[in-house]
């Protein structure tokens, strides 16, 4: 009688024939931190007579208020 594996294949060959190596990708993209002109929505607590300023002016009081914090560091 000859000496042969019960299997042709290990289970483990066999396995490893199924799946296919993952196919080579592209770095991933970096993005940067901050896009000029974007803008960046946040949660404040201002003082209410503050918000009523600017609010009172009509619409366009999130760019006015935006405006006058600019001013008020020296960006503008």
């Amino acid at each position: 009688m000859v000496d042969r594996p019960r299997r042709p294949v290990s289970a483990v060959d066999a396995a490893e024939a199924v799946f296919k190596p993952a196919p080579k990708v592209a770095p991933p993209v970096v993005l940067p931190r901050a896009i000029p002109g974007a803008k960046e929505l946040v949660s404040l607590r201002i003082d209410q007579d503050v918000l009523e300023h600017f609010q009172e002016q009509g619409p366009g009081w999130q760019d006015r208020l935006n405006a006058a914090l600019r001013k008020a560091i020296g960006f503008d």
